[in-house]
């Protein structure tokens, strides 16, 4: 696993450091080759399909309404009555038996709508579970009927729309196949309504197709559909089709088990969306004066107007325009103790840049991507203007497209920056490959730029077995700049066994050059070789058994610095990890760490890691309780070595569900820090408490306290969201920043750090 190899290191790694002895440019070569090969390839399938239970070899035919719906939650319309539900089964707990409780979902479109509707019966009505009357409520305390739809039908993206016994609208975005983490935030125009009586809940939905993009051929339109129901009280999911065992709940939320449906005659839908915003207010913040002596208040009011520009262009494309946009009301992001030689990962809650991200994916491992888009419009952590910028997404042919540009504001020595992303995609051999490119551009002026470009493949070899290769080269101003050359360029690749059951491996590789830095993403460590692998079986028990699956692994991770062949920073041992029938999972891991710091560098004012080499074990164990459980509190805990001294850090995430009015989630971080050979300490501690209120599924407040101990500092955000129907938005928002420790400084700190009340109103208009 490094330079001075244990018996126990060796095995793992073995394999892969073979591939470093090996020519890079030899691999680089092989890899044209193969996507050569394959762009001149027809789309056909290599890999032979396996037939499911469902018969997803046959497309279902989708009755279309010759006659108008009313969206009331009542299933009185004629056209309910002639329809057959579909015939759902048990996932969880007992796989592939019938529901519990009558469950009765239909499905139907006409020309501009599809249609979803469910009579969702209860013996005991007091068993359905609400927890929220918020929009995007995604908690599995709450019943859900849900509804995926593949509309590209590509097996990887997927749009979900789930509604609850309350009426609520939680759409999401998923992305590569429910693989990472989805996006929430996405919202769309739909609309649900929902009764309740003694013997259960009812739900209508429409989804208009404008809110959709698909492809037609020959005047139909082939999708993916999933529908399921979450009773929370029994921990029971009912689907059709019949997902995979293996893949328990999270089947229901992939595009690649949706059955394929057949609609026709559906006509082209190219929507127009106009948004604009005002937003107004007041701000105060303080400053260290120009003596130093003492810190002064000033107040801004603060104006503001823009908007946003939604078209649907010919086919499948959509173009977004947007100007001055703001983002007042995001959350903040959440603290975090860095006790690393690197740089925190917060993830993008932007909506405008959340929005279709996963066209726009680039990823290389962890969370190395070409494209960041946290550099657009923030700088070391604070706000930057931006002037605006256009997005197109969607397909042209076999090829997804993405195209963003954004330009910002000048800010302090940074100058007004343009930014510029490039992406295209397509399937080949099967549904679950694809071959793609990417261009990011970041230009300030004549004399600074930084120009990157990336080739990537997913390939299905076989069964549940992946290839992975990604190369990328960067270009800037001041440096060599050879295509040629392996120090502006970065490899990786991996194959892996994808499943929860039975032997299941990971084997990577990535290089990354002296010169390469992709100045509009992300990369944690640079100049560096690493080489990963994990090996794993896993088990899905049966009916008698408590646990839905379990997995034992063993895994591995090494960075290598490139100048002198040393290790950086590796990380390896055993786990085992678990999900049990009522939902509950947690893991224990063993760790052995290896760091070689080059510099010293401090933890904080009163702790120091100096320079040298460390070896040091870890374990760390994590809990969640059952999910469907309106109160629980999940535990994570890590102890152990921590280079030359000792190390333990826990967290604690409470949750509440108190009714559909009130929800309350907490977390609190303690890590604490001890070298007993130098008397050296240090401890931080991390509190946040967030406040979810609902009057009804109109009026909602949000409250989010935080406390970071190293910082010294208390801050908090309050959100009222006024949503009458959708694009038709009223925010009001407080945020305010306190010092807890004002005496630590000369002079003495102010009590306020920053505050501001804004009023934000947006409403869009949908001509035509």
């Amino acid at each position: 696993m490094c330079m001075e190899k244990s018996a126990t290191a060796k095995p793992i790694f073995i394999i892969l450091e073979i591939s470093i002895a090996h020519s890079e440019r030899s691999f680089m070569r092989v890899f044209i080759i193969i996507v050569s090969i394959l762009i001149l390839l027809p789309c056909q399938t290599l890999v032979p399909q396996e037939n499911d239970t469902t018969g997803n070899h046959v497309h279902l035919r989708i009755d279309r309404f010759n006659s108008p719906v009313r969206i009331d939650g009542r299933l009185d319309e004629a056209c309910w009555k002639g329809l057959k539900s579909l015939p759902m089964k048990m996932i969880q707990p007992v796989y592939g038996a019938d529901p519990g409780e009558r469950t009765e979902v239909f499905a139907g479109y006409d020309n501009n709508y599809f249609y979803v509707a469910g009579r969702l019966y209860n013996r005991n009505p007091r068993d359905i579970q609400v927890t929220s009357f918020q929009r995007d409520n995604w908690a599995y305390a709450t019943d859900f009927l849900g509804i995926l739809l593949d509309s590209f039908n590509d097996n990887e993206n997927g749009l979900m729309f789930l509604t609850s016994p309350a009426g609520t609208r939680t759409d999401i975005n998923i992305l590569n196949d429910f693989s990472k983490d989805p996006n929430i935030s996405w919202n769309t125009f739909w609309d649900v309504a929902v009764t309740r009586s003694d013997s259960g809940w009812f739900a209508e939905m429409r989804i208009p197709f404008s809110s959709l993009r698909y492809e037609p051929k020959n005047g139909q339109v082939i999708m993916g559909l999933t529908v399921h129901r979450w009773f929370a009280k029994r921990n029971e999911v009912y689907s059709y089709p019949l997902t995979q065992q293996k893949f328990g709940y999270d089947g229901v939320y992939m595009p690649s088990e949706t059955r394929k449906i057949l609609l026709e005659g559906i006509p082209k839908h190219n929507p127009l969306y106009i948004t604009p915003y005002v937003l107004m207010g007041l701000g105060q913040e303080t400053r260290l004066n120009n003596e130093g002596t003492s810190y002064e208040r000033t107040d801004n009011f603060v104006k503001g107007f823009g908007g946003d520009i939604k078209i649907g262009l010919a086919k499948n494309l959509t173009a977004d325009f947007t100007i001055y946009p703001d983002f007042a009301q995001v959350e903040v992001d959440d603290q975090k103790v860095n006790l690393t030689r690197y740089s925190l990962f917060f993830p993008e809650k932007r909506i405008f840049f959340q929005e279709r991200s996963g066209n726009f994916e680039f990823r290389f491992e962890g969370n190395d991507y070409l494209f960041y888009s946290r550099r657009i419009g923030i700088d070391n952590g604070e706000k930057v203007g931006i002037y605006g910028g256009a997005r197109l997404v969607g397909r042209v042919g076999p090829w997804d497209v993405g195209l963003l540009n954004m330009q910002t504001e000048k800010h302090g020595n940074t100058p007004s920056e343009n930014f510029n992303v490039l992406r295209f995609r397509r399937q080949v051999l099967n549904p679950y490959s694809y071959i793609g490119t990417m261009i990011t551009s970041r230009i300030g002026s004549k004399d600074l730029w930084n120009t990157v470009y990336g080739l990537d493949g997913i390939f299905r070899l076989f069964g549940d077995d992946y290839f992975t290769f990604k190369w990328a080269q960067s270009f800037e101003n001041g440096k060599p700049n050879n295509i040629l050359d392996f120090r502006n360029s970065r490899i990786y690749s991996v194959w892996e066994r994808r499943g929860r059951k039975g032997l299941g491996y990971n084997l990577s590789y990535s290089r990354s050059g002296e010169d390469f830095n992709p100045q509009s993403g992300f990369e944690l460590i640079d100049n560096f070789t690493r080489i990963g692998d994990q090996v794993q079986f896993g088990w899905i028990p049966g009916e008698r058994s408590r646990l839905l699956n379990h997995q034992i692994f063993l895994a591995g991770t090494a960075y290598y610095r490139n100048n002198d062949g040393k290790i950086e920073t590796a990380n390896f041992g055993p786990g085992w990890k678990f999900t049990t029938k009522q939902n509950s999972s947690g893991s224990v891991r063993l760790h052995r760490n290896t760091e070689d710091v080059a510099e010293s560098f401090r933890l904080s004012p009163e702790a120091e890691i100096p320079a040298g080499r460390y070896t040091f074990y870890q374990v760390s164990l994590n809990f969640d309780p059952r999910l469907n459980d309106p109160y629980r509190a999940g535990v994570n805990i890590r102890t152990g070595g921590f280079y030359d001294g000792w190390h333990i850090s826990t967290s604690i995430t409470p949750m509440a569900f108190i009714s559909e009015y009130l929800q309350l989630e907490g977390t609190y971080q303690y890590n604490f820090v001890e070298f007993s050979n130098r008397n050296e300490k240090f401890r931080n501690h991390i509190g946040k408490l967030k406040i979810d209120a609902s009057l009804n599924v109109k009026h909602s407040v949000t409250v989010i306290a935080q406390y970071n101990s190293s910082g010294n500092s208390v801050f908090s955000n309050i959100r009222y969201h006024f949503n009458p129907t959708e694009g038709h938005d009223l925010y009001i928002v407080y945020d305010e920043g306190l010092n807890t420790n004002r005496y630590r400084e000369t002079p003495v700190l102010p009590a306020m750090k920053n505050r501001a009340v804004l009023l934000k109103y947006s409403y869009t208009f949908r001509p035509g």
